[in-house]
């Protein structure tokens, strides 16, 4: 997954050239190695904005592939027995289960903090 742009110096400096033989090499970015468990600075909160009132427990800060992503959304899914999904480096969990999410992801080997009200 690639990392948002959010300014302008993100995008490399160059934004237009008038210059028709120019040819603009972008750089290649290294792929993120796998970082460890230990490495990892999770946090975990409850949202209910945008959802209709629902509440929902967020896991945010996550560094990894889409793939590893996916496999511990599915971990905490299956382990809380509820749904939800993961996006943009983000874990949804149906329902509040912080206290739940916290320990698994501690056993799991995780920094995990609870953050939020």
């Amino acid at each position: 997954m690639k990392p948002k742009k959010k300014s302008l110096s993100d995008l490399g400096g160059i934004m237009y050239s008038t210059d028709p033989s120019f040819n603009f090499e972008e750089e290649e970015t290294t792929a993120q190695g796998a970082v460890p468990h230990q490495q990892q600075d999770l946090r975990v909160m409850l949202d209910k904005k945008n959802r209709g009132g629902k509440a929902v427990t967020l896991i945010t800060g996550f560094r990894g592939t889409a793939e590893e992503l996916e496999q511990l959304a599915k971990m905490l899914k299956t382990k809380c027995g509820v749904g939800g999904g993961a996006k943009d480096g983000e874990v949804i969990i149906q329902g509040d289960f912080r206290d739940k999410v916290v320990l698994m992801l501690q056993k799991e080997g995780y920094k995990v903090k609870k953050s939020g009200g």
